[in-house]
């Protein structure tokens, strides 16, 4: 059964992959602008006073802008950080842009040794990227399992991240893997209900 899972899983990173770059780098970003202000304008958002958010990569809605309004606002800001210890990663503040990231694991932007870690439930809202999602909350991510193991530690909402064109029927799912509370596309903000899965 797992074997079966996985190979699903694995065929629908392949088909995502074909998918996305199909969209033209304007595409990108148009898409991303819109997202950014459609989450500006949920109330989960506006309430959130410490945001995980996430450094994105070229095949992933950059949302990067409300990151940096976020500090301005004077918010806590963090940003998963890379345990070669533990092999996990941890949520850390960044205080700065400028001086408080460097190039981590699998080329990623995260936070310095010196920013300190934020313990996961301080935080009021995570956002998350993946590879797909469907709209009972389940994210397909990239199979190494760490953002599942992230999750698992939150307790407050955790928001997917996607184009539309991530947005599946149904995303093979397995035990371990955690139910986000809320997805957000650049034309749609759905919230998932069921266990593990309430806006808190």
């Amino acid at each position: 059964m797992t074997e079966t899972i996985q190979q699903a899983k694995s065929a629908l990173r392949s088909k995502m992959a074909a998918e996305l770059k199909k969209l033209t780098v304007q595409e990108r970003v148009t898409a991303s602008l819109a997202a950014g202000a459609l989450l500006e304008r949920q109330e989960v958002w506006r309430n959130a006073r410490a945001l995980l958010f996430y450094a994105p990569l070229a095949d992933e809605p950059d949302i990067w802008r409300l990151l940096e309004d976020s500090l301005a606002a004077g918010k806590l800001v963090a940003l998963p950080r890379f345990q070669k210890e533990q092999n996990t990663y941890v949520a850390c503040q960044i205080i700065r842009v400028d001086t408080d990231l460097q190039t981590g694991r699998y080329g990623i932007r995260e936070p310095r040794e010196s920013c300190p870690i934020i313990p996961l439930m301080r935080l009021d809202l995570a956002l998350v990227p993946g590879v797909a999602f469907d709209l009972n909350g389940h994210r397909l991510g990239r199979g190494k399992g760490y953002y599942d193991r992230l999750l698992a530690m939150l307790t407050g909402p955790a928001c997917g991240v996607a184009f539309d064109q991530q947005i599946v029927s149904q995303v093979p799912n397995e035990p371990h893997d955690v139910r986000l509370s809320c997805i957000l596309t650049p034309t749609r903000w759905h919230d998932v209900t069921g266990p593990r899965a309430a806006l808190k």
